[in-house]
């Protein structure tokens, strides 16, 4: 797996409630509640570098999928500029929290199951992100196919996944945090699930001192033509 930004060509219900509504949901998207803001926010306290190494920039179109409360939408809309931002989420109560994180920003919102992103008729993204929920997807090929059909071509699924590690070895504040180790992919597995997408592996982001980034591109018509 090649290095940060190298290209690797040839190279809203949520399915992230809080810890207090994490019961309906959960059985969703398994192991992937909402922290307590305490300790997310020790742990990225930097959204805005955060999203900006994962390449999204000015004028993008972007889908924050299972955007949970907006700790990350905000900051992907303050990088669009004069761009879009859609933060979608299957809870109604994190999305209405989301949205009043992202007052004044260039952000649109919408309820609605992650699984069905491509029968919504939402239109095409540059970027999708899904931070901190892939792991647990229960079909993560069937979501993957579903990301892809709404990528504009060279367009991004961009994965933020804890690395593979027990949670005992990844504390924040003080207190083991993530996912069980059972649940954690590397990024090669992840790439792995995704290229049934027809999806390929573009960069891989570090983003210490616990996850990465791995960026996924959908194939374009000048691709083919420069092949």
């Amino acid at each position: 797996m090649k290095r940060p930004h190298e290209d690797m060509s040839d190279h809203t219900m949520s399915h992230r409630p809080t810890a207090e509504t994490a019961a309906p949901n959960d059985a969703i998207f398994p192991a992937t509640s909402m922290p307590d803001p305490d300790w997310w926010r020790a742990l990225w306290p930097d959204p805005d570098a955060v999203v900006q190494a994962l390449g999204v920039g000015a004028g993008m179109r972007v889908l924050d999928l299972a955007c949970g409360d907006g700790y990350f939408t905000a900051a992907l809309a303050r990088c669009v500029g004069r761009g879009q931002v859609l933060g979608l989420d299957l809870n109604a109560e994190l999305l209405a929290a989301a949205e009043a994180a992202c007052a004044g920003l260039p952000c649109q919102w919408h309820q609605a199951d992650a699984m069905a992103i491509d029968r919504l008729g939402l239109g095409s993204f540059d970027v999708v992100l899904m931070a901190n929920t892939f792991h647990g997807v229960p079909d993560k090929g069937a979501l993957s196919r579903a990301v892809a059909a709404v990528l504009a071509p060279a367009g991004r699924f961009v994965i933020v996944n804890w690395y593979p590690a027990p949670r005992e070895e990844t504390p924040v504040l003080g207190k083991p945090r993530g996912p069980r180790a059972d649940l954690r992919l590397s990024p090669e597995a992840t790439a792995e699930i995704v290229r049934s997408a027809a999806l390929e592996p573009h960069c891989l982001v570090p983003l210490p001192p616990y996850h990465y980034g791995l960026a996924l591109r959908k194939p374009s018509a000048l691709d083919t033509d420069t092949a």
